[in-house]
């Protein structure tokens, strides 16, 4: 059970209250989502938590699952009459961030990890993890949620290529602050309460195994998430399987999140425009304005390439990028094209699956 506190250290603040204002008319309070499942939450008031499930009508309006809260929302919820710590989710309050990423079941859909996240935590080890690649990936996505990105590289105390490995990710982290922390040993734990002063909401973003739930206990000093100890050949062992906003003493706020296997962007163009914006500079002084860079003459970022100037896996990265996300706004195309088809049925996306009933033999 979590320790009462005040709306204000969850990050409540006048423009959540503004927001809120039409709710409170009609008897409801607000609360944070700390905990969600697929038909359940777990919300916080400050003062007490409660077991909470969406109201009807929230569920039929959601078009998509998008619409439906997640870890850091908050919501306007009401207290079931009759029913302890029970309690109707009936709207969700405006985001301010969002981290996203594509559907991995609904190609066209939008899968909204966490919500009014101030900092993306982005986690990776120096000892089987490291992927400048991955990395661009996941500093994309927190570009485009409106979080600020910094990258953590975990197991200090088992690398010895510490440097060799910064220089390598100075070009892709660009702006973001890079810290590298050993959670064994405590260096460079500190270094990561910055961004968790109070009222903050931080999220972590990484591989399985990493040491996010271990990073949170360092955190804490004491043993709040479940860890498993490292494998033999250094890889860490996957613990995390829901997520959860967890409240650190000093009032600050952190999310673990479960290892993502797919990293399909969402709204991607804020992202790729912030993560890529040295290539992006580069297309400027090229000779057509929509030039693909490929194989048109005059390609200022094909010529910088070519020089050794931009290195040529990153590049790729991002055309890589540049053709999910067309091939993303196709599948919204042709969804939005089937949605408007008269006499389609239109389906709940939102909705639990119906269970046939058997056929008694």
């Amino acid at each position: 059970m979590t320790p009462p506190i005040t709306l204000q250290q969850l990050g409540w603040d006048d423009g959540f209250a503004d927001d809120f204002e039409q709710f409170e008319y009609l008897g409801m309070q607000p609360a944070r989502v700390i905990i969600a499942h697929n038909n359940y939450f777990t919300l916080l008031d400050g003062e007490r938590e409660w077991l909470a499930t969406p109201a009807g009508r929230l569920r039929l309006n959601a078009k998509r699952i998008s619409s439906l809260p997640v870890v850091g929302d908050w919501v306007a919820m009401k207290p079931r009459k009759g029913e302890e710590d029970r309690a109707t989710v009936h709207a969700v309050l405006p985001r301010r961030t969002k981290f996203s990423r594509r559907s991995p079941e609904r190609p066209a859909d939008e899968q909204v990890i966490s919500a009014n996240i101030d900092t993306a935590l982005i986690v990776s080890d120096l000892v089987t993890d490291f992927n400048v690649r991955r990395l661009e990936r996941y500093l994309a996505l927190a570009h485009e949620s409106g979080a600020k990105p910094v990258v953590l590289l975990t197991k200090l105390d088992l690398s010895e290529d510490v440097e060799e490995m910064l220089e390598e990710l100075a070009p892709v982290a660009r702006d973001a602050p890079v810290h590298v922390i050993s959670n064994v040993t405590g260096e460079g734990v500190d270094l990561v309460r910055q961004y968790l002063g109070p009222g903050q909401t931080a999220v972590l973003l990484g591989s399985s195994g990493v040491g996010k739930s271990t990073l949170i206990n360092s955190l804490m000093g004491r043993e709040r998430m479940n860890t498993a100890e490292t494998r033999d050949d250094g890889r860490g062992r996957h613990t995390t399987t829901h997520r959860e906003l967890v409240i650190l003493e000093n009032g600050g706020m952190i999310i673990d999140n479960p290892g993502m296997r797919e990293l399909g962007l969402w709204d991607s163009n804020a992202g790729i425009r912030d993560s890529f914006n040295d290539i992006a500079a580069l297309a400027a002084k090229c000779r057509f304005s929509d030039c693909s860079h490929q194989s048109e003459p005059g390609c200022a970022v094909k010529q910088a390439v070519e020089e050794g100037t931009l290195d040529e896996e990153r590049f790729d990265n991002f055309h890589k990028l540049i053709s999910e996300r067309a091939s993303l706004d196709t599948a919204r195309e042709m969804q939005a094209r089937l949605e408007k088809t008269p006499g389609r049925p239109q389906p709940n996306r939102s909705s639990r699956p119906t269970m046939r009933k058997k056929k008694k033999s």
